[in-house]
């Protein structure tokens, strides 16, 4: 296939970027040219905030897609540029959303893409979310679509830790060696269903194939149902250290941070849907993909 990532030098879209080649495809990526592009990827530059320069990237690279995938849209100006600049040129869109578009008060166990409770705050979730209702509200002509919504995302290229006060912490690592307690919003007790960053980008990369996966929505979670603490006892046991973890009460912190009110809730999904669309499951199992997480960070124990 002819494959265009959008935002292609991150940690989600390099990881899809990687995959894509390895598989044969041939890989454009568009970014703002501030990073190197994966070996093997054609870069065009444009920053997507600029419509005019990126639709000037767009149809100067004299292409089209049988794939394109949005890891970074976000605003709903941004679905708008999808939807008004790619159908002619990508027969299929995939755009990566996030389980946190879900009202954490009203989730169901496990929750179906399909549940209509909605943030509609200022909130990460709630602004991808209105990406997804302004795709379902437009009719993109041939071009098909794909929505996937991961849980927590991880592997090597991006930073470890799935809850606060510990999500994505440069430290991590470094703290659980010093012995230090991890300060967890209820102890950690929250279920949730990591993602490995391989078997999401293998997921997007099968839609265009996959006939049922046109125009759907789907909840793209890990194989494992853990409690988030113990993705962090999975790492100590990796490093060969013990875990120590300070509970933070969760009323508290939601009062304090209102922002994070997403992490503070059971997030679980069956992987069903995806296997009867045709679509790949993730397999990768937690502790295995921490393995190579941590590796990857040049960390041995």
């Amino acid at each position: 296939m002819n494959v265009l990532l959008i935002g292609g030098s991150g940690f989600l879209s390099g990881a899809m970027a990687r995959l894509a080649v390895t598989a044969g495809h041939r890989v454009w990526a568009l970014t703002r040219g501030l990073r190197p592009v994966p070996q093997g990827v054609q870069a065009l530059v444009a920053d997507r905030h600029d419509t005019a320069a990126l639709e000037h990237a767009l149809r100067g690279s004299g292409q089209t897609f049988d794939l394109c995938v949005d890891c970074i849209a976000y605003r709903s100006e941004d679905m708008r540029q999808d939807v008004r600049l790619l159908p002619g040129i990508a027969r299929h869109l995939v755009f990566i959303s996030t389980d946190f578009v879900f009202d954490p008060s009203q989730r169901r166990f496990p929750q179906p893409a399909e549940h209509q409770a909605f943030l509609r705050d200022e909130s990460y979730g709630a602004h991808k979310r209105r990406c997804e209702e302004l795709l379902l509200a437009t009719d993109p002509g041939s071009m098909r679509w794909t929505i996937l919504r991961p849980c927590h995302i991880y592997g090597p290229g991006s930073q470890l830790g799935c809850l606060p006060q510990h999500g994505r912490d440069p430290e991590l690592l470094a703290r659980l060696r010093r012995g230090e307690a991890l300060r967890l919003v209820g102890a950690g007790y929250f279920l949730q269903q990591p993602v490995f960053a391989e078997d999401l980008a293998r997921i997007a990369l099968a839609c265009p194939r996959a006939a049922g996966a046109q125009d759907r929505i789907f909840q793209a979670a890990g194989p494992d149902v853990v409690e988030s603490r113990r993705y962090y006892g999975t790492l100590a046991e990796l490093l060969g250290v013990g875990l120590r973890i300070e509970e933070v009460p969760v009323d508290a912190y939601r009062a304090a941070h209102p922002e994070h009110v997403s992490f503070l809730c059971h997030r679980t999904y069956d992987l069903g849907p995806l296997a009867a669309a045709g679509l790949p499951v993730p397999c990768t199992p937690l502790i295995e993909g921490l393995r190579q997480h941590v590796l990857s960070l040049g960390v041995a124990r």
